[in-house]
């Protein structure tokens, strides 16, 4: 849902615009622009299930949270964060933390806090609550400031951005409750392990292993070399209990990832690059070593080949109606 787009809203009433979005967003705070050549602002807010992300493009501000603002309303939310673009700063509970591109900062909305950054940037915020965490206050707070020491930082960091990318499209999805659940359970599996905490650590990442290993083939389907062997080496697991965890979800690994592979190549091949680019070029970039197994594989899943595919979209293209 489209929040705010300030190139919509009369330069007047810009400010107003503003504060009413982030009011709708988030929680009671003072915001202050820091930009003299006025508000530039685009902001979404995309429900999935209990939880919601939050995404900012924004010309420079700084946002407080005081003491009063908590009196006035503390819901018990996390909003675990990664910066898009741009450099933010992030005060809270006595740390001073400078945010840059594709980093991951933890707000706890039940505590003052500010942040800011100049000139612009943007943000992608995933906002849960503590009775979905499942974590203890003390635990989160400590692990606030600890976030890039966990094994985990990559694979959320690289989960939040790709579940911003799309989340125009995921949250329409009918498993966009369930997916709002999946996120939920990787960020508390993250906050445990950067808090080594081990009442929580070992049954938040025993409770997630397989949203883990799902993030992590995703992440990697490029790879050619992507195997069951790599993918329990890189959670620290053998291949026996990786299978295990797959048979409970009734999920047969290697086909699993030859769909994924398979709607990934489908989505790039009629791609404005994707139109472009080879059957092979494609191919590798999904992970398929050999190009004719892979037009196999598509025609087997789609009933056309990839090529074919491919120049449907095209024919598409040309068909539409230019406009002026």
């Amino acid at each position: 849902m489209l929040l705010l787009d300030t190139t919509a809203v009369p330069s007047a009433d810009h400010v107003d615009a503003f504060r009413a979005a982030m009011g709708q967003a988030s929680v009671p705070c003072r915001i202050d622009h820091l930009e003299p050549d006025g508000i530039r602002a685009r902001m979404h807010l995309w429900a999935f299930g209990g939880s919601d992300l939050f995404t900012a493009d924004v010309s420079g501000f700084r946002l407080t949270r005081t003491p009063r603002h908590v009196r006035m309303e503390a819901p018990p939310v996390v909003a675990l964060a990664v910066q898009a673009h741009g450099q933010g700063r992030f005060t809270q509970f006595g740390r001073d933390q400078l945010v840059g591109p594709r980093d991951l900062m933890l707000s706890d909305l039940t505590a003052p806090y500010a942040f800011s950054w100049t000139g612009g940037g943007g943000s992608r915020a995933f906002q849960t609550t503590y009775d979905q965490l499942g974590l203890p206050v003390d635990v989160v707070r400590r692990a606030s400031g600890r976030l890039a020491a966990s094994p985990l930082h990559d694979l959320v960091q690289a989960h939040l951005r790709r579940l911003a990318r799309m989340a125009g499209e995921l949250a329409t999805d009918p498993g966009a409750a369930a997916l709002g659940t999946a996120t939920t359970e990787l960020i508390r599996a993250l906050l445990a392990s950067a808090a080594q905490d081990e009442r929580f650590s070992r049954p938040a990442l025993a409770d997630t292993l397989l949203t883990r290993v799902m993030a992590y083939v995703r992440a990697h389907l490029s790879d050619p070399a992507l195997s069951p062997q790599s993918i329990a080496r890189a959670h620290s697991i053998s291949v026996r209990q990786l299978y295990k965890v797959c048979a409970a979800a009734e999920l047969s690994l290697e086909q699993w990832i030859i769909d994924q592979r398979l709607e990934a190549a489908r989505t790039a091949l009629v791609s404005p690059d994707g139109r472009r680019r080879s059957i092979a070029a494609t191919a590798h970039a999904t992970g398929f070593r050999d190009p004719s197994h892979f037009t196999r594989r598509f025609r087997a899943a789609y009933g056309v080949t990839p090529r074919d595919w491919q120049q449907l979209s095209r024919d598409r293209g040309r068909q539409q109606p230019a406009t002026s």
